[in-house]
């Protein structure tokens, strides 16, 4: 059977290019490259990495992406040790009967007698994590990275206005996934995403998606991903001038495009839809950076008071919008394997007058 690499190999040699000409253009270093056409997984820092950059030298070379991928898996499959069932030494023929006869009587007997105190075990057990989180629950904080996980009844998030904290309760986690917000409590099914509509504005600020609620057991809670619809309805401090630089401080041989310009700073968003794959860091007013693999259809939203350096392996794998003062500006979709390094910021230019500013990095 016709391996991924092998097809990798192949369609790269139909093409005719060079390996060095595919890591300029893809972001993929060459040590890389070579390391996805001889399947040596070992040269990768982890999987996330390996079935990145797969998918992406798939898609350069126009084959099938699924069809490399299940190859991937098939062989890694294939590569796992026995379990050791199968290299253990074979038993007497005669033995196995006689096991498993005593193996059935021994069953039937353990069902027999403990099967009633188990069931007492389990429900007094399923009692006291139920009396447990009656008392207990835990706060969550919404931010622009999205929250993913298990909530119970009585957890509560934190959303954070510019009117205030907004706090949400976890009301229903049985059959359906209820939300007590300060306008009454709205419900998301299983498998629904939502948007939903918290303080009354008539503007969704959430978007909730519910992947597993039970329809029996209140306790199990509900695994929910919970994003909010625009990262600016975090609250965010006003930016700082005396960190907005000037214009004419700015290095001369560095290229910028202005965005839009006012009389005065104010915090802004960048939404970065990814239409394919790729590694994107980010780092908002000089905080902590933030770096992640995205895959087609992830959506991401960043809020800065002053500015957000970014750094994506494919520009053409993202689409970035600026939303600032109710409006939205879309930024231009660079080529296809071409790496972004650049600033988008506010600046002071000579006019008096404020604008934000796209300012590439080395």
């Amino acid at each position: 059977m016709e391996s991924y690499g092998e097809i990798l190999r192949k369609a790269r040699e139909e093409k005719a290019v060079d390996l060095e000409i595919i890591a300029r253009e893809t972001s993929i270093t060459q040590e890389y490259l070579e390391a996805l056409e001889k399947e040596d997984v070992s040269a990768f820092p982890g999987e996330p990495y390996l079935v990145g950059f797969l998918k992406n030298y798939a898609e350069y070379l126009e084959v099938d992406v699924n069809r490399v991928i299940t190859l991937y898996h098939a062989k890694k499959i294939q590569e796992a040790p026995p379990p050791l069932a199968l290299t253990a030494r074979e038993r007497p023929r005669f033995l196995i009967p006689l096991i498993a006869t005593l193996c059935i009587i021994l069953l039937v007997g353990l069902i027999i007698t403990f099967s009633f105190i188990l069931k007492n075990k389990l429900a007094e057990r399923a009692e006291e994590a139920a009396l447990a989180r009656g008392t207990e629950f835990k706060k969550y904080e919404l931010t622009e990275k999205p929250f993913s996980g298990r909530l119970y009844k009585s957890d509560q998030l934190v959303m954070g206005s510019e009117k205030g904290n907004i706090f949400l309760t976890v009301a229903e986690t049985e059959g359906i996934f209820g939300l007590e917000t300060p306008t009454g409590i709205q419900y998301v099914e299983l498998s629904e995403e939502l948007e939903l509509d918290v303080d009354g504005n008539s503007i969704p600020e959430l978007i909730v998606y519910v992947s597993d609620v039970s329809q029996k057991n209140v306790d199990r809670g509900a695994e929910v991903k919970i994003m909010l619809k625009n990262a600016s309805s975090v609250a965010i401090a006003s930016p700082d001038e005396n960190q907005i630089p000037n214009a004419e401080d700015l290095p001369k041989e560095q290229s910028r495009t202005e965005i839009f310009s006012d009389t005065r700073a104010y915090p802004f968003t960048i939404n970065a839809s990814f239409r394919g794959g790729c590694l994107f860091r980010y780092r908002p007013d000089r905080k902590e950076t933030v770096e992640d693999y995205f895959a087609s259809g992830d959506i991401l939203s960043m809020t800065a008071s002053n500015g957000i350096r970014m750094w994506i392996s494919n520009g053409n794998a993202v689409k970035l919008q600026v939303v600032a003062n109710s409006k939205t500006y879309d930024l231009a979709v660079p080529r296809a394997g071409e790496v972004i390094a650049q600033d988008i910021k506010w600046i002071k230019d000579t006019d008096g007058r404020y604008k934000v500013v796209i300012v590439d990095i080395d």
